[in-house]
């Protein structure tokens, strides 16, 4: 009698929309079962219903440090072992740098970093008896050159990426490999607001990406996908830009 493999269990934050919509979409073709986890319940019951039944959504609030332990118990409870945990949830803000307060500061930190330190600590809790798993944080073309105006974003975006390398020299030897992916211009609702309306922007955008297009959210899925396959078995401590080539173009 053959064994039945048991399906896989992914864990994508901000899964409701954009980037994270995208992630999911591309992990349920392959038939993992996706947890999609926002703030937003109606966005996230919109998502699921276009992902279909492969796909869970779970409204919290990642911003709540101190339920994370239980929200996390909680999954593992009713879902089983977590093998998959993207970090992709993340807030901006766009200001002068002398207009940002401390709690402008504080508040972008504490969600993209704090925020992704917490989860990604309680499930990773959960990983070790298993000796396996793979977290995949999403950074930001913020963090590989200087961008005005997102000073905590972009200080929020390096920290990541710092984290990543720390995580994944500790936590590689015990099975468990963390990679990041950093996004340059991808075609969002987000990005379509910011650019149709800034022709020289959008303009300067195209001119220094070398493939000469913005990318897809699939583009950002697609990778994530491969990330967390066996195909990238020997992937660890990597933060790989996914952006037409724009952080090398001139």
């Amino acid at each position: 009698m053959k064994k039945e493999t048991k399906q896989s269990l992914a864990i994508v934050t901000g899964g409701g929309s954009g980037i994270g919509f995208a992630i999911a979409s591309k992990f349920i073709e392959a038939k993992i079962k996706t947890i999609i986890v926002g703030r937003d319940e109606t966005k996230l019951k919109v998502a699921k219903k276009q992902l279909g039944n492969n796909c869970i959504a779970l409204p919290f609030d990642l911003n709540n440090l101190s339920e994370t332990n239980s929200f996390v118990h909680r999954i593992t409870k009713e879902y089983g072992n977590i093998d998959i945990l993207v970090n992709n949830a993340g807030i901006n803000g766009k200001k002068d740098l002398v207009d940002v307060t401390d709690e402008d500061f504080q508040k972008i930190m504490h969600t993209n970093v704090n925020a992704v330190f917490a989860l990604s600590r309680e499930v990773i809790k959960k990983m070790l008896p298993n000796k396996k798993g793979c977290i995949i944080n999403i950074s930001s073309m913020a963090s590989q050159y200087g961008l005005p105006k997102v000073i905590a974003y972009t200080a929020s975006k390096s920290a990541i990426e710092g984290m990543t390398r720390a995580m994944a020299v500790e936590l590689s030897p015990k099975g468990i490999r963390i990679n990041c992916i950093a996004p340059g211009f991808i075609a969002t609702d987000m990005s379509a607001k910011a650019l149709n309306n800034d022709k020289e922007r959008k303009a300067k955008v195209i001119g220094r990406t070398p493939l000469g297009f913005l990318g897809d959210p699939m583009d950002i899925g697609s990778t994530a996908l491969f990330l967390a396959s066996d195909a990238a078995k020997y992937i660890t401590g990597v933060v790989l830009p996914v952006d037409g080539g724009n952080s090398i173009g001139f």
